[in-house]
């Protein structure tokens, strides 16, 4: 359902939108230069300070008067230090167009660019709800090139979209020049487009803006009673959200209800009364009509997951008389075919939680703001999330444990590190803060140790480095083995961290707590206080941390490895899917159709999906590889199994040879299906450790205070029926590096793949 804004809603008095003159000019040939700093107006830079366009690097942005497209200036981004993997430029539309496809084309010029440069766009939504987003990096343009035009179109949505960026970005080093851009509405340019007006709200819900601004409450003492309260109140409150025919129409905004219900509760002298009190506010939504397709679900289906409805059906909970009306609204759940909260995503299944204001403008919401945050994620959890079965805790528990720390979390980083808890509780490696989190980013710190670790043979090991220094390789060894970090032993930061550490299992947990977005190597501290362990020495170190934001972190899931595919001594074939593209295909299967065996390395993110194309050209004939579980938006809780797609074909041609997939707990999502795609063609081994366990489509949450997650959406299973949620993938033998290895400079994963297209299979 589309999003509307209250806001053109006031200034409207027709049932539908209408278009306005469009009298603006707009920036986007760099024409109009700001006085004061000398770069076009309105432009904005992204990445990068005030400091490192002084200092560091002087003129990185600037308008340059003598290589140009046309006209007077061009815009050029000067990157060849390239002290930050990445920088852009970026220019704001804040304006709503009338139409449903936009584009944007312009000029530009580059020189030396390694990784990548081009153009890009955004359109954003209500909340910075991201609606579409192209930067090129699937069609870079790299080394020294001419003036060339270039194009990016998306879908505009009018009753959607509220702003439209777009810019310019170099990834690594190099130069680049833009000039002479134009964006265009369904063919028309923006400063001759009409500006469009949404129309009003079709929902009572949207028009309902009393607490837009917050609850106004305030955490008041809680005691065993009111924390019980509080919990009924939640699991009501989510289920009358997902279950009564009129919520489920948009007649009521339920954070609204929320905020109105939550001072009677809190006010109330004893848990009776605060029953009578939930009694009555349920209502107050009034009685659903009969709905004669609400049947329950057939028994012959293959059912994964029943609801769980919390405490609300437990006897005695509430009084006979109002379990009985919420046995009604269940059994009564819908009648329309819209639903105002939830809906599944086309085609896929998982679910896409709608109309949810995130509360951006309020960084640390009030108390009931975070109350609401709590109870909105808990509830989604409860019945959307197809892997709810595999958390460790029992779910109902977690909404009462966390009542007290979300109600009364002092401030921003209190309120945002009691998000990140409660979202690492449901262990999916997909469900973290992935957006809003600013204080986060300030508890781990802006400053890193200026060389990589991870875990190998259960300690924390240095395996690389993110600098050049040769003072801090001659410090601190590959192979060294960190025991304190500042004085406190690794052991005590790991069970500090684990806690705010989301990750579908433990060798995940310990993937991402040494690294970029991790608690061990980060700080606010200058200089690292290390005891390390050297040969069975122990000593201790001071090395200097470096600013995180003056590194390359894509290393910690991209590897090093240049190409895509490249052949091995021995006849082997080698495959790193993060450097793919899609047509490389047809160079791989005439180049390693006749090798003695192929190793695929899926310790990293792929660039392309493997899944059909590759399964083309390994197996003899298709094949099941995959089932989904999914969830119900007509009977919130409900999941069921069903069948996925096959892959490969009839191909008496298929690749011979031995093939080895390499996994690890780097090994994630889009890795780890593919991995199950590829596994199901002949003589394919999986080797390696534990994945990242977390598959499926993934749908995004927002939470009051502009925070962003999301959690895997649809469940993933071998067609045995075997979970790959929180496992990860099914592995044929296990293989593991250890600090020898490390030292050594050796690769052992690769090694033993390798190892196998000679040896015993």
């Amino acid at each position: 359902m589309k999003r509307q804004f209250l806001l053109f809603v006031l200034c409207i008095a027709a049932l539908t939108g209408y278009a306005q003159t469009n009298n603006n000019s707009y920036n986007l040939g760099f024409e109009k230069q700001d006085a004061k700093t000398g770069l076009p107006a309105g432009w904005g830079l992204g990445n990068i300070s005030k400091s490192d366009i002084a200092g560091d690097q002087p003129g990185a942005y600037k308008s340059d008067s003598v290589i140009k497209h046309n006209g007077r200036y061009s815009l050029l981004i000067d990157w060849t230090k390239g002290y930050k993997p990445w920088t852009a430029s970026n220019y704001a539309i804040n304006q709503i167009f009338k139409g449903s496809k936009i584009k944007l084309t312009g000029y530009v010029k580059t020189e030396d660019v390694t990784e990548g440069a081009g153009l890009w766009m955004r359109l954003d939504g209500e909340d910075n709800k991201n609606l579409g987003f192209d930067n090129m990096m699937k069609r870079p343009i790299k080394g020294t090139t001419d003036w060339k035009e270039y194009t990016i179109e998306l879908d505009y949505d009018q009753d959607e979209v509220k702003s439209i960026f777009v810019g310019g970005l170099i990834s690594g080093t190099g130069k680049m020049w833009m000039d002479n851009l134009h964006i265009t509405i369904d063919g028309t340019d923006i400063t001759e487009a009409k500006l469009y007006t949404p129309p009003p709200s079709e929902y009572k819900a949207d028009q309902d803006t009393e607490f837009n601004n917050g609850s106004g409450m305030e955490a008041t003492a809680l005691n065993s009673d009111k924390i019980k309260e509080l919990t009924n109140l939640g699991m009501l409150w989510g289920f009358i959200k997902y279950y009564h025919a009129g919520v489920n129409k948009g007649e009521y905004n339920m954070d609204a209800e929320l905020f109105r219900v939550l001072p009677k509760v809190l006010a109330a002298e004893n848990v009776k009364e605060a029953n009578k009190v939930m009694e009555h506010w349920v209502d107050s939504f009034g009685v659903p009509d009969l709905c004669r397709k609400c049947a329950d679900p057939d028994k012959k289906e293959n059912i994964k997951i029943l609801p769980d409805y919390g405490n609300l059906f437990i006897p005695n909970n509430f009084s006979k008389k109002f379990t009985d009306k919420l046995v009604y609204i269940r059994q009564n759940r819908r009648n329309e075919e819209k639903n105002y909260y939830i809906e599944s995503a086309p085609g896929v299944g998982n679910p896409v939680f709608k109309h949810e204001k995130a509360y951006s403008k309020m960084p640390y919401p009030d108390a009931g703001m975070r109350l609401l945050a709590l109870y909105r994620y808990w509830n989604m959890v409860q019945y959307f999330f197809p892997d709810k079965h595999l958390i460790d805790d029992n779910w109902n528990k977690v909404l009462t444990e966390f009542i007290p720390e979300f109600w009364e979390a002092a401030d921003t980083m209190a309120y945002q590190a009691a998000c990140l808890k409660l979202i690492a509780r449901i262990h999916d490696t997909h469900a973290n803060i992935w957006g809003g989190g600013t204080q986060i980013g300030k508890m781990k710190g802006d400053l890193i140790t200026p060389f990589q670790a991870k875990f190998i043979e259960g300690r924390l090991v240095v395996t690389d480095y993110y600098t050049n220094d040769e003072a801090v390789r001659n410090k601190i060894k590959i192979g060294d083995v960190i025991e304190k970090i500042d004085g406190v032993p690794l052991d005590d930061l790991i069970k500090k961290y684990l806690p705010l550490t989301p990750a579908s299992n433990y060798e995940t947990q310990l993937r991402d707590m040494p690294g970029s977005r991790g608690f061990l190597l980060r700080s606010n501290k200058p200089e690292a206080q290390l005891t390390i362990k050297r040969d069975g020495l122990l000593t201790d170190i001071t090395v200097t941390r470096v600013d995180i934001e003056k590194i390359d972190l894509k290393v910690d899931f991209q590897g090093k490895e240049k190409a895509g595919y490249k052949m091995l001594k021995g006849n082997i074939g080698y495959i790193f899917p993060a450097k793919l593209k899609d047509d490389d295909i047809d160079s791989i299967e005439t180049l390693f159709d006749d090798t003695k065996g192929l190793i695929i390395d899926m310790r990293c993110y792929p660039s392309t999906f493997m899944t059909f194309t590759y399964a083309k050209w390994l197996k003899p004939a298709a094949s099941p590889f995959v089932k989904f579980t999914f969830c119900s938006t007509d009977y919130p809780g409900y999941f069921k199994t069903g069948d996925g797609p096959e892959n490969g074909r009839k191909n008496k041609d298929y690749y011979k040879g031995k093939v080895v997939i390499i996994v690890n707990a780097i090994t994630q999502s889009s890795a780890e299906y593919q991995t199950m795609a590829l596994s199901t063609a002949p003589k394919v081994k999986v080797i390696g450790s534990t994945t990242a366990g977390a598959d499926g489509n993934v749908s995004e949450i927002m939470l009051p205070g502009g925070i962003r997650t999301m959690f895997s959406g649809i469940g993933i299973l071998y067609p045995d029926e075997t979970e790959t949620q929180r496992k990860g993938v099914k592995i044929d033998r296990v293989v593991k590096p250890t600090i020898k290895g490390i030292k050594e400079g050796k690769d052992e994963l690769l090694d033993a793949a390798i190892g196998m297209m000679s040896g015993k299979w």
